[in-house]
């Protein structure tokens, strides 16, 4: 199934978009996120799209600005893109170190607190299939529980919703769309770059999934179809 198809899959069976929302979508500039705000430019061009979104761009002294491949694209697709520059070192507290776990963390409370000042009711991230289940193997081995991101989560404190529309998009179907579409996603070079625990769990759900889109598809389905009688 090709990637706009997996999207409208995710959104229609979560109700993902509603009428009147208004939509910040994270860009990295990677192809995730990149592939995802192309799907929106996309989408407004249907009849009557009934929601508006922006990108936002969160750039540090390491992770540096979008490239101009990417910049270009937004132009071209009408994207609305607005930068915000953070200072993440001076967030640091003493004896603690930088890793991507908290860079991330970081990233999202910017886009959380940038939409609820700007009047956005969701915020879009671009994580897909295999982001999931290796969240949800690093949960279970980790810690001990079965749980994972899940497609449309609503802060109790806060006036705005995470929606994941690349939920059943495995990685290779993104990778696949965009070298189609001629265009590439930059990645992160930051030398502060520690997450052995998320590479471990990559490596993990290749062996488990024999790496096929099928296999990570029946496993998400497993998450969802969770017989308790049988379970201790």
């Amino acid at each position: 199934m090709k990637l706009f198809s997996l999207i409208d899959k995710a959104i229609f069976e979560y109700n993902l978009i509603e009428s009147g929302d208004r939509i910040l979508i994270g860009a990295s500039g990677g192809k995730d996120s990149t592939a995802l705000i192309e799907y929106f430019s996309e989408r407004m061009k249907r009849p009557n799209p009934g929601f508006t979104f922006s990108a936002l761009n969160i750039q540090t002294e390491f992770s540096g600005s979008l490239s101009e491949e990417i910049v270009s694209l937004f132009k071209n697709w009408n994207v609305n893109l607005i930068t915000l520059k953070v200072d993440m070192m001076q967030r640091i507290r003493e004896g603690k170190k930088m890793n991507c776990y908290w860079c991330s963390t970081q990233r999202r409370t910017e886009l959380k607190n940038y939409a609820v000042a700007n009047g956005f009711n969701k915020i879009a991230l671009g994580h897909h299939l295999d982001d999931v289940l290796e969240t949800a193997l690093m949960n279970a081995l980790n810690k001990g529980e079965l749980c994972t991101m899940i497609p449309h989560l609503k802060y109790e404190k806060y006036p705005v919703s995470v929606i994941r529309p690349l939920y059943y998009c495995p990685e290779s179907a993104i990778i696949a769309h965009t070298k189609e579409r001629g265009y590439n996603g930059g990645t992160c070079t930051c030398n502060y770059q520690e997450n052995s625990a998320r590479k471990s769990a990559r490596q993990k759900l290749e062996c488990l999934t024999d790496g096929t889109p099928l296999q990570k598809r029946r496993l998400l389905s497993a998450l969802k179809n969770v017989n308790v009688r049988y379970l201790p």
